[in-house]
């Protein structure tokens, strides 16, 4: 719009960071009904990648997806999450599918090109097959970096419960609740956890793409 030729624009407030937990925002539109959710998870450094999935599968339970509508996808490592991604969203069972993984640096390089090929096919996925693919990989430059944010490191109230209290308290949030209520009860571990951040993003993008397409996220399209 040319400047003096319309309304003025309101204007912008801002925001402090973190003020409510993602998941008060991933549950703003509603879910459809029946959906399901796939979740592919890296096999290489397990014990990192195996809380991202506690934490994942947490979030979504708490978000409304039940425990059975959740199919879980183990691959050998990060590198094979896009092609696996891509098999499942083919099917076009599920709404949507979650790719976690730890990708932590060596003394090569090799670190650098795992990881933005895994980034470039999950993006890839998405738009291929007009389907919410979420990049829940960690890529740190050490082991106590990604315990960090795969809440193994449960010091001061944090870690995987604090997590899961943490994803319940913000879809009630979203219910009616105060955020102050949610962050009393642990909505930092949300940050501290990847998997439930995806998780997250992952309820917020079904609900947006069923609500721009006006109705339930369907099969994706090929």
């Amino acid at each position: 719009m040319i400047p003096g030729t319309g309304p003025a624009a309101p204007p912008l407030t801002a925001q402090p960071m973190h003020s409510t937990p993602s998941a008060a925002r991933a549950v703003a539109d509603p879910l459809p009904a029946g959906l399901s959710v796939a979740v592919v998870v890296s096999r290489y450094n397990e014990r990192i990648t195996g809380r991202l999935l506690d934490g994942a599968v947490a979030a979504l339970v708490a978000g409304g997806v039940p425990r059975d509508r959740i199919e879980v996808a183990w691959v050998p490592g990060a590198f094979e999450l896009p092609f696996i991604a891509d098999v499942i969203a083919a099917s076009g069972r599920h709404a949507a599918v979650l790719c976690l993984g730890a990708i932590i640096r060596g003394e090569t390089t090799h670190d650098q090109h795992i990881a933005r090929a895994v980034a470039t096919g999950i993006e890839a996925v998405a738009r291929e097959r007009g389907l919410p693919v979420l990049f829940g990989v960690l890529t740190c430059d050490t082991l106590a970096q990604a315990e960090a944010r795969a809440g193994v490191v449960a010091a001061a109230g944090r870690g995987l419960e604090a997590a899961r209290r943490a994803a319940a308290a913000a879809v009630t949030t979203a219910a009616g609740a105060s955020a102050a209520d949610a962050t009393a009860v642990g909505a930092k571990a949300v940050v501290e956890n990847k998997g439930v951040e995806c998780a997250t993003a992952a309820l917020e993008m079904i609900a947006l793409v069923s609500r721009l397409r006006g109705g339930p996220a369907g099969p994706s399209r090929s």
